[in-house]
C-alpha cells in the first residue's frame, strides 16, 4: 500500500507531506479512504498547499461570538490558520488547550500556521468533527460542508465543491482507490 507522505507529496504537499502522514496516525485517519477525503480537504482549504494563512483579512470575523471573537481586533488576530482554516478565538483558545499548550495560540496565533501545528490543527479538526464516519460513507459533500458551509448564494454548497472532488478523485486515485 502506498504511504500517505507518498500521496500527499504526489497531491503537490511539499514541506507538509511527512506531517501529514505523522497527523494521519496520531489522529485516527487509518484507512485509504479517509486519507484521501482528508487529503483532499486539506489542500483545497489550504490552496493546493500554497498557505496556511486564510487570504483575506479576517475582518468579516469581527465582532462573531459564535466563534468568540468578542474584543476589537480579534477578527483580524484569529482569521482562518492551518491546513484546515482555525478561525476564531475560542477555536484556537480550545485547540491550545486541546494540546496541552495553555493559552500558547491564543497569544501566539500565527504558530498555526507554522509546522507542524498548522498540520496538526487540521488533524485535531478532523477528528473533533467526526469526519472519519463521512469519509467511510465516502460522502465527499458531507465532509466539505462540515468543514465549509458555503454562502447564502451557494445554496449549502461548501465553498469550491468542485475543487474538492477534483482532489478527492486525485487522491483516491493515488491511494488505488478507483
Amino acid at each position: 500500500m502506498v504511504s500517505t507522505e507518498t500521496v500527499a507529496a504526489a497531491m503537490g504537499a511539499g514541506q507538509y507531506a511527512k506531517a501529514l502522514e505523522d497527523v494521519c496516525i496520531q489522529f485516527g485517519i487509518v484507512t485509504a479512504l479517509q486519507k484521501a477525503h482528508f487529503l483532499a480537504q486539506v489542500a483545497h482549504e489550504s490552496d493546493g498547499f500554497r498557505t496556511a494563512t486564510e487570504y483575506a483579512s479576517g475582518k468579516a470575523y469581527e465582532g462573531r461570538a459564535d466563534l468568540g471573537n468578542v474584543k476589537p481586533g480579534d477578527g483580524v488576530r484569529y482569521k482562518g490558520r492551518g491546513l484546515i482554516q482555525l478561525t476564531g478565538r475560542e477555536n484556537y483558545a480550545t485547540f491550545s488547550n486541546a494540546m496541552g499548550q495553555g493559552d500558547l495560540f491564543v497569544r501566539s496565533p500565527e504558530l498555526v500556521a507554522q509546522l507542524p501545528w498548522a498540520v496538526v490543527a487540521a488533524g485535531w479538526f478532523w477528528k473533533r468533527k467526526g469526519l472519519n464516519a463521512w469519509s467511510d460513507k465516502d460522502d465527499g459533500l458531507a465532509v466539505g460542508r462540515a468543514i465549509n458551509r458555503g454562502s447564502a448564494t451557494s445554496k449549502g454548497m461548501p465553498n469550491g465543491q468542485a475543487d474538492r472532488a477534483a482532489r478527492l478523485a486525485k487522491a483516491k486515485k493515488l491511494f488505488g482507490l478507483t
